[in-house]
């Protein structure tokens, strides 16, 4: 495995806190349900510091489908980026997410999207995110909770990020906190 931090020392310290952000989203069923679900999971994997709005979004790629809750929270974790991936996935499929095509319908979704200012490629991971600075329901829900945060290959913060996306998506605010089940 290869760790290489842009400006940093190399591979992340172990024991040491490392801060995340991780996207969630969801469109089908009961959408609500299930990111609450999802953040009360993640707890056992982060300690989630804060938590953007939930913004309903217009599905990305593949059209004919139900729009998307998403989210983005700002957590700390003592796992390794791959270790935490696997951890995402294997939560994915406790809760139900089966394999469909790329940008299909799915009951959640959870993305590795920043680790500390890592950057690193993977046969299973990239990070940061690869598509962070191209989709829109990732950068507004960022924007809210972290607009100053550096993209550690671009070296633009999230809101110059925004600032510089062309796409039309909407991106509407849902909720500003989730509901209680």
């Amino acid at each position: 495995m290869f760790f290489a931090y842009l400006s940093g020392t190399g591979v992340p310290e172990p024991f040491r806190q490392h801060s995340v952000f991780i996207g969630l989203g969801t469109n089908v069923g009961d959408r609500c349900a299930y990111l609450t679900a999802a953040l009360a999971a993640l707890g056992s994997l982060v300690t989630i510091h804060q938590c953007s709005s939930v913004y309903e979004t217009e599905p990305l790629g593949y059209g004919s489908q139900p729009w998307f809750l998403n989210m983005v929270v700002k957590a700390t974790t003592l796992h390794q980026p791959q270790q935490l991936l696997q951890e995402l996935k294997a939560l994915e499929q406790r809760m139900g997410r089966t394999p469909t095509f790329r940008n299909g319908p799915r009951c959640i979704d959870l993305d590795l999207l920043l680790f500390d200012d890592l950057v690193l490629r993977d046969h299973d991971l990239t990070l940061p995110h690869p598509r962070i600075h191209e989709r829109k329901f990732v950068l507004v829900p960022m924007c809210e909770i972290a607009p100053d945060v550096l993209h550690p290959v671009f070296g633009m913060t999230m809101r110059q990020l925004l600032a510089s996306l062309s796409s039309t998506a909407q991106v509407t605010v849902w909720a500003s906190t989730l509901p209680q089940h």
